[in-house]
């Protein structure tokens, strides 16, 4: 029994987006991530972070999502900034229910426990006050009360956490999203959204007494990350 975890799977099989347009690693992905996906057994969790399908609606996601519920096991699904799909839970567990995908969860204001310790989660933001204006604000605050609702549901498990924006790379700290990392004595964060160049951003092991990793599918190589 293992968690794994990975991101940005940006599958295409409801819209024409492949990936692979951007050339390098990118060329052949959905092959790459069957393969990869190969190491997942029944037993097994994945937390998928964000950005998984970039069909506009549910409807036309329906053969992205049929791709991950052949992944085996339960699989913990996050919001990204390209998940146009993304209504509400309830729409999404009767899209489920309808096409008999059975292990599929969204973490949203919630937890799931994993060998004793909790998965929490959130989409995330990028914010910058200087440079953002009313409506980010408003999305970030929302980001931040449903990580800690994610956080406070879990109680006195030790807690992960799963975003899909980073919430520090080389150049930017999200000090709300870590002073709540901080409050909760969370000791592993992991998160995706960085492609290509962007890898070199990154700030992955131990700052601050977190262990931060990134896990976009191109920086893994399309393989998921295990976490446990």
């Amino acid at each position: 029994m293992s968690l794994f975890a990975i991101g940005d799977l940006h599958l295409c099989l409801g819209a024409s987006k492949p990936m692979d347009v951007f050339g390098g690693n990118w060329i052949g992905y959905m092959d790459k991530l069957k393969e990869g996906m190969s190491v997942i057994g029944p037993e097994d969790t994945t937390v998928l972070l964000g950005d998984l399908s970039w069909a506009l609606d549910l409807e036309r996601a329906g053969a992205d999502f049929g791709w991950i519920d052949q992944i085996p096991g339960r699989k913990i699904i996050l919001k990204g900034n390209h998940d146009y799909w993304w209504s509400t839970a309830s729409k999404f567990y009767k899209f489920c229910e309808e096409r008999g995908f059975t292990q599929q969860w969204i973490l949203n204001n919630n937890h799931y426990e994993y060998d004793g310790h909790a998965i929490c989660g959130t989409r995330g933001w990028f914010f910058e006050e200087e440079r953002s204006g009313q409506h980010d604000e408003k999305v970030f605050k929302r980001e931040l009360l449903r990580l800690e609702a994610s956080l406070r549901s879990a109680g006195d498990l030790p807690k992960m956490v799963f975003l899909h924006y980073p919430p520090r790379y080389k150049g930017y700290c999200c000090e709300e999203i870590l002073e709540l990392l901080e409050r909760y004595d969370v000791r592993r964060c992991f998160y995706g959204h960085l492609h290509g160049p962007s890898h070199k951003l990154a700030m992955e092991g131990l700052w601050d007494g977190v262990e931060f990793r990134l896990v976009s599918a191109d920086h893994l190589d399309f393989k998921p990350f295990k976490v446990i």
